[in-house]
């Protein structure tokens, strides 16, 4: 493994990523949930006082903490002008054509010298499971100790899950109260977000939508 990857892993907090759930190193869990934007600027005075004391009541109904992210990036618009190219190659009109061409040149201009950012939302959901001691000593060998030990963290493990889980539908049907969509990322998605957030100096490598 390079040195590079080594050293980045040192300093991430993250275990390990499976059932659509970061695991942390501590033992913590996390759901990370993608909130579709609202256009605060262009609601009415009387909508926005609406919507605050909706987000408002929201944050004060909750009993446990939420983080809510903001994150600006680089848009990657190859698979746009792709689509244009793949358009212009089908196209027989010749004017159509050139009109086509024209406007892939003017797009990659434009963005040589102008940074077109893209704005994603997340609101990340935790829990922390309640560390249970450890049974030793004469006691802590009998009746198959490992096999018991196996089972019992698989179930704690589902049980956390359920728990974490409920604290997400909470959150969704709050932020849907106040107008806003949320979507629970799944593993590759959340794969794709780490891999962005830790390498910010290259576009990103895929938009993450609110297609579900």
């Amino acid at each position: 493994m390079p040195k590079e990857t080594q050293a980045t892993q040192q300093f991430v907090d993250i275990a390990d990523i499976k059932n659509n759930t970061v695991i942390l190193k501590g033992g913590g869990l996390r759901r990370v949930l993608m909130v579709s934007g609202i256009n605060f600027d262009l609601k009415s005075e009387e909508e926005q006082n609406i919507t605050l004391y909706a987000f408002q009541n929201f944050l004060n109904a909750l009993d446990f903490s939420l983080q809510i992210i903001i994150h600006s990036r680089k848009m990657n618009i190859d698979a746009y002008l792709d689509n244009l190219k793949k358009r212009e190659d089908q196209e027989e009109n010749e004017m159509l054509k050139n009109q086509i061409a024209e406007y892939m040149e003017f797009i990659r201009s434009f963005v040589s010298q102008n940074a077109v950012m893209a704005k994603s939302f997340f609101a990340v959901v935790p829990y922390t499971p309640i560390a249970i001691p450890q049974v030793s000593g004469i006691f802590s060998g009998i009746f198959g100790k490992s096999s018991k030990k196996e089972a019992g963290k698989d179930e704690g493990f589902e049980h956390n899950i359920i728990q974490l889980n409920q604290r997400v539908d909470q959150i969704i049907n709050g932020l849907n109260q106040i107008g806003l969509r949320a979507v629970a990322l799944n593993d590759e998605e959340l794969l794709e977000l780490f891999y962005n957030l830790y390498n910010p100096a290259e576009i990103e490598k895929k938009e993450l939508k609110l297609e579900k």
